[in-house]
């Protein structure tokens, strides 16, 4: 999950790594669109420096975005001007209307503590769903698929910056604890930063008793934008 004081170094780094925010949109339209073919507003929760927002708003005519962080938030004002952008809890926030379709990208769901926070969250996006509207998330891994010592290691250069990034992670008490270290090199010289991040690992079946129980289908779509799948619920 972006930091606020880094999601520059964030953004370059994944890019390096062949993330593509543009073609994910694309992907994550397509998914929306397969099962309502005509949408004209999304939100996207947890939306964080608003770079999924950016690439929505292209595809689809009314796009709002929620964020807990502020610092995050003014990010992502000065991304998508003239989106507007609501700061909330995924677990709880209420906005004033409804969409056809609403998002919850980059594993953010995975950031929550409990199964009972993830259901809140999920229960909370349906909420905000039209009748037939269609609401996407990409989990974190399930625990089967988890890697207990993984450990990877990324190199970005550009003509004015190089930045390194290695990660270990490990399973304590039954979540994901990830310790990444950046190395950053620019013309002001050499700095470096670690982060802990802390994701749980779910099942796939509390993701589908989650989304059952919000009123909605689901459809679990293998792979997704960073190999760990999406879920596609429908609002009855």
């Amino acid at each position: 999950m972006f930091t606020d004081n880094h999601a520059d170094v964030y953004e370059t780094i994944y890019r390096s790594r062949g993330k593509d925010w543009e073609q994910e949109a694309l992907d994550v339209v397509a998914e929306i669109t397969a099962e309502r073919p005509e949408i004209t507003s999304l939100l996207d929760v947890a939306c964080g420096t608003g770079i999924h927002l950016e690439q929505f708003r292209r595809l689809v005519e009314h796009c709002e975005g929620v964020e807990i962080a502020e610092p995050m938030l003014a990010l992502a004002a000065e991304r998508v001007p003239g989106v507007p952008l609501h700061r909330g809890d995924m677990r709880s926030f209420r906005l004033d209307r409804r969409f056809d379709a609403v998002t919850c990208m980059f594993c953010s769901i995975g950031y929550l503590d409990t199964v009972a926070d993830m259901r809140a969250a999920v229960a909370t996006m349906a909420a905000h769903l039209v009748p037939g509207g269609v609401l996407v998330i990409e989990p974190w891994w399930f625990p089967e698929r988890f890697i207990d010592g993984y450990v990877a290691g990324d190199l970005s250069r550009g003509p004015d910056r190089t930045i390194t990034r290695v990660s270990h992670s490990t399973l304590v008490d039954g979540k994901t604890r990830m310790e990444l270290r950046f190395v950053v090199a620019d013309e002001n010289g050499i700095s470096d930063f670690t982060e802990i991040e802390i994701l749980s690992l779910w099942p796939e079946q509390a993701y589908r008793d989650a989304l059952a129980d919000a009123g909605c289908s689901v459809r679990y779509v293998p792979g997704g934008p960073t190999g760990r799948g999406l879920f596609v619920g429908v609002r009855s």
